[in-house]
């Protein structure tokens, strides 16, 4: 629509005058944003050389555009003060505007300009940055008092912008038309006596009488009687729909002067003032403040500056202000003056010298500390000292009243009628959506009272430490309501800011305390403590402190299971010489006097944790982790579809975001750590802020398949997103944050794109792929530049399809390492020829692998649960980290190399210190192994990792014989004391006797055809059995070679029991059959078909007169022994019945399953005794951590010991868990017991051996 003729003549005669006045470049920020001005004309205006040069070209622009332009001019010139030429054009604005337009121009007509004016409502301040949500809800309650008369009080605190706001809710012109055509009248108050409250009152009279004719005047009253009698004459009768604006009320007793019937709207710190006076009341509370953006806005138009142009500081600045309307507008008026003090003041709202932060001509005090103080001296004098007490309290932090009821030694309902007047007084905030009910200062008020009560603070915080004290004297509160959380969490905060130096010690030093902050708030909080007073805890003890914090970080994601582990039996894993396990250790002893069980790790000495810090992030598998670029925090993402922010020195959680509709496969940092990037299986990619977790941007149009990856480039010089996909053709792209829609797409790949990645200077990114290569683009044209073949490093292994996992830079940018199956190859980046090649084992797949920025190392994620350190240029393993219980999924160093993080699907992310890992740490345990329990003496057999057969010393972990590496994978041991010897089978049928401890070759036993399963020496150690994969067993007379091949079963033997003093055999296999035969002879005596599934374990009673077996068919039977025939089947698990055992008495059988349930049965009948309880750990599968594998009862029958995930005791006749053993890794097999009941052995999934022993 073109350009009315009237508005263009109109231009065109006051052409002259706007050239020589108006400055184009601050009206031109306005009509961008009503969107009647590009960014390219703006440029193009912009680039002429002086600014009349400027002006011309706006104006000539304007004369080509619409009715929507020359209004939107217009405002502008309002809007920046230009109030004579705006009169130039007004008498010419188009009168028919699209409606959406006339709606927004609403507070610039006529009539809104003249009501407002001979009201005495101020102007908008000439920094005016909307408020709209505000606005509108001020609005909405001034439509109430359409049909009748009615209070409304706009309140919050000091220099939050009620008066701003309240002037611009009455700046519509609908609203005037429709509710209050007798105008608005502005009086300001503040604090008054009455002499000048009557001339206030006086002056709004003699104002309201200006209009009326001569004859209606009348004298000026003389009393507050009068005034308000007059005033209500003049509001009921002269000016019946008008509207009254009282702004900064303070005291109710103004307000009753003016309670005469009419429409009013009062602006006050005081929310209660309304409770003195008749008539309806609503209310709307400025309490948010304004947002960052708002803020930078602010600065911007104060000083003629564009966003994206404002310094560093700018951003900083508005942080400090803490949101508040005021402080930001004494900033940029002060910056306005001063445009070279940026850093000045912001160093002077770091230091909170509020007094430097002067005069606002539009406010009533002379700096930010006088306003504020205004607020509390009107208090009493007994709440204002009570008032001062909250200067203790930290930011953000909200408390319940019982806090202070402590604080105060007041009744807690007496104290919420004090926090109520603060509240009504705008000194305090209250969150209603809590019960109880939470109170909080904003930060401004906290600084102030800070700042105010300086030299007084530590005694302020020794009395909050005494009151709790005195309170709590029989031990911490353990409620878990608010008030517990707070003094749990802060009890520390207020001692540290005490000096309470010896308090801190005792309190942080001791384990109780730990119990009770971790079962109540998590591991993440007592580390944070340890980290944050470490320098006055180290004046104690450094040694001591650290311990306790080591203990925490690596037993944290422990200590968030629920049920809540037994924190004494935990603190017993630690180190002997820990005053962590010296602590655990007593309190472990007293209380076995009283029945309790605990368990001490004997042999720990023999191991050491290489992680530092442990994070349980999600539930369900970690798919991405990363290091910030500053490595002081890590994001998280997977299976959960969040995304999570934790500090790196404490795991503390920082930030939880509901990132996407499905798995999110990979999150990276922007280089500035300002920005966090996310992609996911729902196809879309987006982009966080880091510090607000509010989402930016949004990219869902042009993957169609889930987005596997995405990483920023490495400077902010010139900042891009690459990600990569699963679509087969368009599956790299590079996005510019500023662009709705890709800057590239790289074509090339034709299958999926696993992984992308950019060169150390930012000029290529490298792709890996499905089809077997890496490729490199450049980043500037998108261009491939050339290809790597991976797939041919693999050509003669086999056909199969080589899917290239992802792909990393070395430091100097010069080589790339390339992870596809079971290998990490290195190539030359210019040359493209294969430089080295780091092969993994056999069995494990890489994963990931990434290269250190600051080293030769190179860190690679396995299949196999660990994570390999190698030296890319001695070619040489460093270090093999163990401790995740599933497939690693993702590693990275962090950018100064001294830290290493990896994540897994076993939940969790795990960070270790480069220089502590080592290659011994990659010596561990197979969990197929034998125990010999003599006197005191406990000594263990087991294949290591590097198939060679190891016999330990169990108390000390050292080892006593160490066999060469074998040539067949190791599958099972057994000792024998008469002679002192070890048998182990081989995958390849063969089995062998070694001497011990010189480990000479007694015997190879050949005969087996495939895997030998299990092995057990006799009695009298003369004979050997064995049970193998090909369906047999073998009784070896192994000093002769003489054997006798026991065949029957169809399918592989996995264990077997010898029963009447070695002279008969009970073998159970996969094929659902069970066998008795006679050891001399080798003869069959019986056999059943027991079950239609395969024989998962079976075991006989005591007194032989019962055997028990249980299935994959999720049953478990009992048979006679001298019959055969079965007198129960015992049905109920819901999953395969994995192990069984009978009491010693013979009357009880106890089966476990896969899900880690086990039931106690009467052997006499087949009843169902008892159901073990059914508590769990949080996302674990099992109700064991894993499957049931092994049960064994106590010579009483009282106890019963499982092992699945961990360790469990428990007690028979109630069926509950007494204790929990929780090993560094997972997967148990099987447990070893003494005879006594007193020590147990067993080796977890990672091989790490356990020697546990009753504390007593």
């Amino acid at each position: 629509m073109a350009l009315e003729e009237g508005a263009r003549s109109c231009l065109l005669r006051s052409r002259h005058r706007l050239e020589q006045d108006i400055k184009p470049s601050y009206l031109m920020d306005h009509m961008i944003s009503d969107g009647v001005l590009t960014g390219d004309e703006e440029e193009r205006i912009r680039t002429q050389a002086t600014r009349k040069d400027q002006a011309v070209a706006l104006l000539e622009l304007l004369l080509r555009k619409d009715n929507r332009a020359y209004v939107s001019f217009y405002n502008a010139l309002v809007k920046e003060a230009y109030n004579d030429l705006a009169n130039l054009l007004h008498a010419d604005l188009p009168r028919a505007l699209p409606e959406a337009h006339a709606r927004s121009s609403d507070c610039c007509t006529p009539l809104v300009q003249t009501v407002l004016s001979e009201g005495g409502v101020p102007q908008r301040p000439v920094v005016f940055v909307s408020r709209p949500e505000l606005v509108n809800h001020v609005r909405e309650k001034l439509y109430r008092l359409q049909k009748e008369p009615g209070w409304i009080t706009v309140f919050g605190m000091a220099g939050s912008g009620k008066s701003v706001l309240a002037a611009e809710a009455v700046r519509h012109h609908g609203l005037i038309e429709e509710c209050f055509p007798g105008g608005i009248h502005w009086l300001s108050i503040g604090q008054l006596d009455k002499p000048d409250l009557l001339v206030k009152i006086q002056s709004l009279c003699f104002r309201l009488e200006q209009s009326l004719d001569s004859q209606s005047l009348h004298r000026s009253p003389n009393t507050l009687d009068e005034a308000k009698e007059r005033l209500r004459f003049l509001m009921l009768r002269r000016y019946p729909r008008a509207l009254l604006i009282l702004d900064d009320i303070w005291d109710s007793s103004v307000l009753k002067a003016f309670d005469v019937q009419c429409r009013i709207l009062l602006t006050t710190r005081n929310r209660s003032l309304t409770n003195s006076v008749s008539g309806a009341k609503y209310e709307v509370e400025v309490e948010s403040g304004l947002d960052e953006n708002k803020g930078m806005e602010i600065l911007a138009l104060y000083t003629k500056t564009k966003l994206h142009g404002l310094p560093e500081e700018a951003r900083s600045i508005v942080r400090e202000c803490k949101g508040s309307p005021l402080v930001v507008s004494l900033i940029g008026a002060l910056l306005r003056e001063k445009p070279d003090r940026w850093r000045y003041y912001l160093r002077q709202l770091q230091q909170k010298q509020f007094k430097r932060i002067r005069k606002s001509s539009s406010y009533d005090y002379d700096a930010l500390d006088q306003a504020m103080a205004a607020s509390i001296e009107v208090l009493p004098d007994q709440h204002r000292e009570l008032y001062k007490d909250l200067a203790v309290l930290e930011n953000d932090i909200k408390v319940p009243a019982k806090v202070l009821s402590v604080l105060w030694e007041l009744e807690p309902e007496e104290v919420e009628d004090i926090l109520e007047e603060f509240v009504n007084r705008s000194l305090l905030f209250v969150d209603r959506h809590n019960k109880p009910h939470l109170y909080y200062l904003h930060d401004l008020q906290l600084d102030f009272l800070v700042e105010q009560n300086r030299t007084q603070l530590e005694s302020l915080h020794k009395k909050v430490v005494s009151q709790y004290q005195q309170h709590y004297r029989d031990g911490p509160p353990t409620s878990g309501d608010e008030e517990c959380l707070y003094w749990i969490r802060f009890l520390t905060y207020h001692m540290a800011k005490a000096n309470l130096s010896q308090e801190l010690y005792s309190l942080m030093f001791s384990l109780d305390w730990v119990s009770t902050k971790a079962r109540l708030m998590g591991p993440a909080h007592l580390i944070n403590d340890y980290v944050e007073y470490g320098p006055i805890l180290d004046k104690e003890s450094c040694e001591v402190r650290s311990q306790f914090q080591a203990f925490l970080s690596l037993s944290g994601h422990q200590l968030e299971q629920r049920p809540f582990p037994d924190v004494v039996q935990l603190a017993l894993s630690q180190p002997h010489a820990s005053e962590v396990y010296r602590q655990a250790l007593l309190q472990a002893r007293r209380r076995a006097g009283t029945g309790e069980l605990y368990f001490d790790w004997l042999n720990k000495s023999s191991v050491e944790s290489l992680s530092r810090l442990v994070i349980h992030p999600h539930q369900g598998s970690v798919y991405s982790a990363c290091f910030s670029q500053d490595g002081a925090k890590i994001a998280s993402s997977g299976a959960g579809k969040t995304l999570k922010v934790f500090k790196s020195t404490t795991g503390e959680k920082l930030a939880e975001i509901q990132a996407h509709d499905d798995d999110v496969l990979c999150c990276a940092f922007s280089p500035d750590d300002r920005l966090l990037a996310t992609c996911s299986s729902d196809r879309k990619v987006k982009v966080w802020n880091v510090e607000s977790a509010m989402l930016l941007r949004v990219f869902e149009e042009e993957h169609e398949e889930q987005v596997n990856h995405c990483q920023f480039t490495n400077t902010a010089r010139r900042l891009l997103l690459a990600t990569c996909s699963n679509d087969n053709f368009l599956n790299v792209k590079l996005w510019n944050l500023n662009k709705p829609s890709s800057q590239n797409t790289m074509f090339g790949h034709f299958m999926p794109v696993n992984h992308c990645c950019f060169s150390p200077d930012d000029a290529y990114v490298s792709t890996s792929s499905n089809d077997g290569t890496v490729k490199l683009f450049q980043v500037a044209s998108a261009n491939e530049w050339k290809t790597i073949s991976v797939r041919d490093a693999f050509a003669e292994e086999s056909d199969e399809e080589v899917l290239v996992k992802c792909s990393t830079w070395t430091a100097d940018g010069k080589r790339i390492v390339c992870a596809a199956r079971n290998a990490a190859l290195v190539f030359d980046v210019e040359t493209s020829a294969m430089l080295l090649e780091i092969r993994t084992n056999r069995l494990s797949t890489v994963q990931y692998c990434h290269a250190c920025p600051t080293s030769n190392l190179l860190a690679i994620a396995l299949s196999n649960y660990t994570v390999e350190l190698w030296d890319l240029e001695a070619n040489k393993k460093m270090a093999d980290c163990s401790g995740h219980l599933s497939w690693v999924q993702r590693v990275q160093f962090s950018a100064d190399g001294s830290q290493l993080l990896s994540c897994s699907d076993d939940q969790t992310v795990r960070l270790w210190e480069t220089k502590k890992v080592h290659t011994s740490s990659a010596v561990c345990l197979k969990r197929d192994s034998d125990v010999l329990f003599n006197d005191d003496a406990i000594v263990v057999s087991a294949a290591d990792n590097c198939n060679r057969l190891q016999v330990r010393d169990g108390r000390t972990g050292s080892v006593l014989f160490q066999s060469e590496e074998m040539s067949s994978r190791i599958r099972c041991t057994c000792l024998c004391t008469r002679p002192y010897a070890v048998a182990l089978g081989q995958e390849d049928g063969t089995v062998q006797v070694l001497a011990l401890p010189s480990g000479e070759r007694l015997a190879v036993l050949p005969g087996h055809t495939r895997t030998v399963l299990h092995c057990r020496f006799s009695r009298s150690g003369e004979t050997l059995i064995t049970s193998s994969e090909d369906a047999t067993l073998r009784v070896w007379r192994w000093q002769s070679g003489e054997c006798r091949v026991l065949q029957g079963h169809k399918e592989q033997v996995r264990r077997f029991s010898l029963l009447a003093n070695d002279a008969r055999l009970l073998s159970w296999s996969f094929d659902g059959t069970v066998m008795m035969w006679d050891t001399a002879s080798g003869e069959k005596l019986q056999d059943v078909e027991a079950h239609r599934g395969a024989i998962l374990s079976c075991d006989v009673s005591p007194d032989a007169r019962l055997f028990a077996t249980t299935s994959a068919d999720k049953t478990a039977k009992l048979w006679r022994c001298d019959s055969w025939l079965c007198v129960h089947t015992l049905s109920g698990h819901q999953d395969c019945v994995r192990s069984c055992r009978f009491s010693w008495d013979n009357r009880r059988l106890a089966t476990g399953d896969d899900n880690g349930e086990i039931r106690l049965w009467s052997a006499e009948d087949g009843a169902l005794l008892r159901i073990c309880s059914r508590e769990g750990r949080d996302g674990m599968d099992s109700l064991h951590g894993g499957w049931l594998t092994d049960l064994h009862f106590s010579p009483d029958d009282a106890l019963l010991v499982s092992t699945g995930g961990y360790v469990k005791w428990w007690d028979v006749g109630r069926g509950e868990a007494l204790q929990t053993f929780f090993p560094m890794g997972t997967a148990l097999k099987r447990i070893h017991v003494s005879a006594d009941f007193s020590t147990f052995v067993t080796i977890d999934s990672i091989g790490i051996l356990y020697i546990l022993q009753r504390a007593l």
